[in-house]
């Protein structure tokens, strides 16, 4: 496993397994399955639903709390009582401290609900914050008008979707880029059949998924794939045993359709649709 240093001196894993659209006991086998693989941070948020579970699983895998980076989301419509929302998160995942806390999207009041993360941050209960789906215009105007600056934006990234201009806004803040959906979340499959991604598959003994994360994590990327199938969820942990040259993370890059399906604040009907779930 390769780590990564955030802008507060905490070290996190390159690779999460993620759990969105998971819960009861499917949450809960492939989350055991993603411990007994090596999988170390596990990606969770109060919106999905399925916190109780994973603690349950985290509770029942002998693992030392030390030994594992938790990460969850405050929803927006949980902002005005960010505090209640952490606090319910720590007991549904059975521990008394959280490794890293999002704001889950730019909606709603995120200046209250990020002060009150930096509180919590004081305080211990969270060892590092940071934010979820923001665009750079909202990056900066949170940091310049709040005395902490966010660690991670985690945001929809993939071979079709790489964030490079969002990508130079977070290395000048010194922001750390975290990449949901890396795999498509299904709705990209012409990722895995793409001439060039195969190419590298067979040229390296991989899948082309393996080939899709590697391609990512090269460029400082954290990376948390979702699987419920226990094979998949160990060939997407078994990536750092080769690395891309230059001349084929180049060739990848030129792939750059540079248009996110998922995570689009930008678009107003995507912010009508939010504002109902």
């Amino acid at each position: 496993m390769d780590y990564i240093t955030l802008n507060n001196g905490v070290t996190m894993p390159m690779l999460g397994f993620g759990t969105f659209l998971m819960n009861g006991n499917e949450c809960e086998h492939s989350v055991s399955a993603a411990l007994r693989n090596g999988y170390r941070m596990i990606d969770t948020a109060e919106a999905y639903g399925n916190e109780a579970a994973i603690g349950n699983t985290i509770a029942r895998s002998g693992i030392s709390r030390s030994d594992l980076f938790l990460v969850t989301k405050v929803d927006f419509h949980s902002y005005d009582h960010a505090r209640a929302s952490v606090e319910q998160s720590l007991s549904d995942l059975r521990t008394d401290y959280l490794d890293l806390v999002l704001l889950h999207w730019p909606f709603g009041n995120y200046y209250a609900a990020w002060k009150e993360l930096e509180q919590l941050y004081a305080r211990g209960l969270i060892r590092a914050i940071g934010v979820s789906n923001f665009e750079p215009d909202r990056l900066v105007d949170l940091i310049h008008f709040h005395e902490i600056a966010p660690v991670v934006n985690q945001i929809e990234t993939h071979l079709l979707c790489q964030r490079r201009s969002e990508r130079r806004w977070m290395e000048k803040y010194r922001m750390r880029h975290m990449a949901y959906a890396p795999l498509g979340q299904g709705r990209r499959k012409e990722m895995f059949s793409c001439p060039e991604v195969m190419a590298l598959a067979r040229r390296y003994g991989k899948t082309p998924a393996q080939i899709l994360l590697r391609f990512l994590i090269q460029q400082g990327v954290a990376v948390i794939p979702k699987s419920v199938h226990e094979r998949r969820i160990a060939e997407n942990a078994d990536v750092f045993d080769f690395s891309l040259s230059e001349e084929e993370q180049d060739a990848l890059q030129r792939l750059d359709a540079r248009a996110p399906m998922i995570g689009n604040p930008e678009q107003p009907e995507m912010v009508e649709t939010a504002m109902t779930w």
